[in-house]
């Protein structure tokens, strides 16, 4: 599984839209309020995580000036439709 924080922000976006959806009533709406807040709570620990990951980078920085990096987790997919890959 190789997600991004990008792809958690459109969970999350995806998530509110849901929510929002006026036409949502009763036991649905109660079910998509409950993976709504899974979703949060999903996405806070994630956050949390890539959180720990920079700090443990700028600590690597402090120690070891000259070999920063981006922590692997934190790197985006290319966009394959923006080089020209239509698959």
């Amino acid at each position: 599984m190789k997600n991004t924080l990008m792809d958690l922000n459109n969970h999350l976006f995806g998530a509110l839209e849901r929510v929002n959806d006026e036409e949502l009533k009763g036991d649905e709406l109660k079910a998509e309020v409950d993976r709504s807040k899974s979703v949060i709570g999903l996405g806070k620990e994630i956050i949390n995580n890539a959180r720990l990951a920079v700090d443990a980078e700028k600590l690597r920085l402090e120690y070891a000036p000259g070999h920063a990096k981006l922590p692997g987790m934190l790197e985006s997919k290319p966009d394959l439709k923006a080089v020209g890959n239509k698959s």
